[in-house]
């Protein structure tokens, strides 16, 4: 008897849930910051985002449907990511209310949108770093036979970093596991949160 369970996704899992989110995890959540041609503000957390280059940096969320923040990417060229921490946890987590368009999640989260330094969108000012990004591209999805799927990939290049100083070491760099980032882990409920304890270091092999 085998000691893998294989599936193909197309013909389903065979699972009591779809393992795909929890297997590709922890992830780094996208807390991305917008505002739409009238100025209005928007916030929202994106469990499918990362880093995707450093010179330039570029970062890139992908959104399951045609959302404000998307809509809002492709009419004013910009957005800003906040990091989420375990403080900001269950207002992050109020963000993510599905909201009438115009409604401020900042208001329902009690969240303070900062004004940025180079792009119209807010930051949240409780935030220990944001980075304000300008939008590269905006692609929709396709699957193997080309056909258009409900996922929006937005990238964006870093123009500009805030960082909440109490989070700069003396040695100049920014003291992730103290500022305590949270992550998707797992199924739908599921997050991980760094701290000192779960660091360890491992220096890339030259040869």
């Amino acid at each position: 008897m085998s000691t893998t369970h294989f599936y193909e996704p197309a013909q389903g899992h065979r699972l009591s849930h779809d393992p795909f989110k929890a297997i590709v995890a922890p992830r780094p959540i996208g807390w991305v910051s917008t505002v739409d041609a009238q100025g209005r503000a928007n916030l929202a957390p994106y469990s499918f985002f990362n880093a995707i280059a450093d010179t330039p940096p570029m970062l890139a969320f992908s959104s399951v449907g045609r959302k404000d923040s998307v809509s809002n990417c492709e009419a004013t060229g910009v957005f800003v990511w906040n990091l989420a921490t375990r403080p900001l946890a269950e207002r992050m987590n109020d963000s993510a209310a599905p909201l009438a368009h115009g409604i401020s999640e900042f208001a329902r989260a009690g969240l303070t949108p900062a004004p940025s330094r180079l792009v119209e969108a807010p930051r949240v000012a409780e935030s220990p770093a944001s980075l304000e990004c300008r939008v590269v591209d905006i692609h929709r999805l396709r699957d193997l036979d080309g056909a258009a799927i409900d996922n929006w990939l937005v990238i964006g290049q870093v123009i500009g970093v805030h960082i909440d100083r109490a989070f700069l070491t003396e040695d100049g760099l920014f003291d992730t596991f103290a500022a305590r980032p949270i992550l998707r882990a797992g199924y739908r409920a599921d997050y991980a949160e760094i701290g000192h304890e779960a660091k360890f270091e491992m220096v890339r092999p030259t040869a």
